[in-house]
Parts: C-alpha cells; sequence; structure tokens
C-alpha cells in the first residue's frame, strides 16, 4: 500500500504543479497584477517552501485515502477528491476574503480552482489506488 500511496503522492503533486500553474499565472494572473500591493515581489516568493509544502499536502492527501477510504475505486476516489476540495476551497477563497483585502473575483477563482485541483487528484487516487480484489 505505501508504494501505491508514493506513487500517487507524486502523480497527485504534479497535477498539482500543473493546475497550479495554469490557474495562478495564466487565468488568475490580471487579479495578481491588480493586488501585486498584497503580495511577494516575484524575487522574493519562497518557492522552495512552496514546492515543499506541496509535496507534503499531496503526501497527506494521498494518505487520508489510502488509508481511510473504503472501498478505494474511482467512484470514492472522484467524491474525496471534490468534498476535499470544496472544503480546501472554501478555506482558501472565502476564508481568505474575510480578512484580507482581495476582490470577490480573486476569492472565487481560488475556490473554484482549489475545487477543481482537489477533484482531479481524486481522480488519480481513484485510478492508482484501488482496493486489492479489484486490482
Amino acid at each position: 500500500m505505501l508504494q501505491r500511496i508514493l506513487i500517487a503522492t507524486l502523480a497527485v503533486f504534479v497535477a498539482w504543479q500543473i493546475l497550479d500553474f495554469v490557474i495562478h499565472s495564466i487565468i488568475l494572473t490580471k487579479m495578481y497584477e491588480e493586488t501585486a500591493h498584497l503580495w511577494r515581489p516575484m524575487e522574493e516568493m519562497k518557492w522552495t517552501a512552496m514546492y515543499i509544502q506541496s509535496l507534503i499536502s499531496a503526501f497527506f492527501f494521498t494518505a487520508i485515502y489510502g488509508w481511510l477510504v473504503r472501498p478505494k475505486n474511482l467512484k470514492n476516489g472522484l467524491l474525496y477528491g471534490l468534498l476535499f476540495g470544496l472544503a480546501t476551497g472554501v478555506a482558501m477563497g472565502y476564508g481568505t476574503y474575510s480578512f484580507m483585502p482581495i476582490p470577490y473575483y480573486m476569492a472565487f477563482g481560488w475556490f473554484l480552482g482549489s475545487t477543481v485541483e482537489s477533484t482531479i487528484a481524486g481522480l488519480l487516487l481513484g485510478v492508482i489506488i484501488k482496493d486489492e480484489t479489484a486490482a
């Protein structure tokens, strides 16, 4: 099981990095430019910390599914990802909106982005980590 969790962790991490690039560097880039006063300049960003955080998050996202969700199948992987995404999307988007002066459309973008990222990651889990009898 641990080997499948580690493989799935890597797949989730890569998917999240690709989706983060699309969401934050392409789709939301104008919003970040409009709120530049809220963010570190690009040369001051803590990129290593961001990648480490993302890898650790991918591991725990995957481990929760691998060790706690039963049965392990595509449907439950997708449902797990969707529910996790909705929870983190509300926290990231609307939680941040409640105390930081970001525009509403950025909060919504973070909410939607988190939901999509986690749903796709859940789909990957459902494909990679299956019950032994289903394999």
